[in-house]
């Protein structure tokens, strides 16, 4: 039987995830309600809702009135204050699985920085897991290194969350180098693999860094969106990001050496613009689809960025209570 003996989340570092790290979130997932703070469409709202709206029981939000919109629902207090009609919406009831995508292939096995990516995506996947289960939600994967997959069926319970968190520590540790070899599984790949398995009306999260992403990749996540809610998060080091501005750095595959003059204006703007243009294509993708996006960099601690990007479960209560006062 496995226990955990602290009450809060520790800080993490290094290049490899362990079983007790992982547990230890479930403290971290407690608060949020994985609904993010940059869109009013629920990722994840209340118990086993989805954004599909309709009759419920459960109150959503007031807006205009619309011809064709019951009048049964009519806010009658928020009308008279307005002297405008308004109507109420309520979310319906559905059961929907939570199901990730984690990419633990050779690209990951990379940081500058407090942790590798590798282990920043483990973490962030833990986070969602232990946050769906205490939703009652039922918890999926698809784990994939360069050479091979793990399909881990959407299932309710602990017990789900715990093998989804062996499994990863699994492919975590099997990493040993950053270079991705020559043939291995690409993204596009997965893609394709998660639009045969995700059932409609799922809440998938994409968690990668994408760096094989391609124009080709558009049409499976449109796809994706079209019958699930779909989150893409991509995992970045700041190194990715902006060459420092040393005169030279040495760089090794294990085999080679080569002395790369950094101080270059030109060649640093080069090679941000590359990363940049990289993030903006995939960015650009997700919102034509109507995608929910994240980029995280892996030098800010998890406690911080998936308070950041997710609303607390205190915000959420108070945003209700203000709607109701308005």
């Amino acid at each position: 039987m496995i226990s955990v003996k602290n009450n809060k989340p520790k800080t993490m570092s290094g290049a490899y995830t362990s079983v007790e790290d992982m547990l230890s979130l479930r403290y971290l997932a407690k608060d949020i309600s994985l609904q993010t703070r940059a869109t009013s469409s629920a990722i994840m709202d209340g118990d086993s809702r989805t954004r599909f709206r309709g009759r419920g029981m459960e109150f959503s939000e007031v807006r205009r009135y619309q011809p064709g919109d019951d009048v049964r629902n009519i806010d009658w207090r928020v009308t008279a204050r307005t002297q405008k009609p308004y109507t109420k919406l309520f979310q319906e009831e559905k059961e929907r699985p939570v199901f990730l995508l984690i990419d633990q292939r050779a690209s990951m096995f990379f940081g500058s920085s407090n942790v590798f990516k590798s282990v920043y995506a483990a973490q962030l996947a833990c986070v969602i897991s232990w946050a769906a289960l205490a939703n009652n939600d039922r918890i999926g994967a698809l784990l994939f290194s360069d050479t091979e997959q793990k399909d881990l069926r959407p299932r309710r319970g602990k017990h789900a969350v715990l093998n989804l968190i062996h499994e990863l520590q699994t492919y975590n540790q099997k990493l040993t180098s950053p270079f991705t070899p020559e043939s291995g599984l690409q993204i596009n790949d997965m893609l394709l693999e998660l639009r045969r398995i995700a059932k409609p009306g799922s809440a998938i999260y994409l968690i990668s860094d994408f760096h094989d992403y391609e124009e080709s990749c558009d049409e499976s996540l449109s796809v994706l969106a079209r019958h699930t809610d779909l989150s893409v998060i991509n995992i970045y080091d700041k190194l990715e990001a902006h060459f420092p501005g040393k005169n030279q750095l040495t760089i090794s595959n294990g085999n080679n050496r080569l002395t790369v003059d950094t101080s270059s204006k030109a060649f640093r703007s080069e090679f941000a613009d590359a990363f940049s243009k990289k993030i903006a294509a995939l960015r650009g993708a997700c919102q034509r689809s109507g995608i929910t996006f994240a980029s995280m960099d892996v030098s800010t601690a998890i406690e911080e960025r998936v308070r950041d990007t997710f609303e607390t479960k205190l915000s959420k209560k108070r945003q209700s209570v203000a709607m109701g006062n308005s």
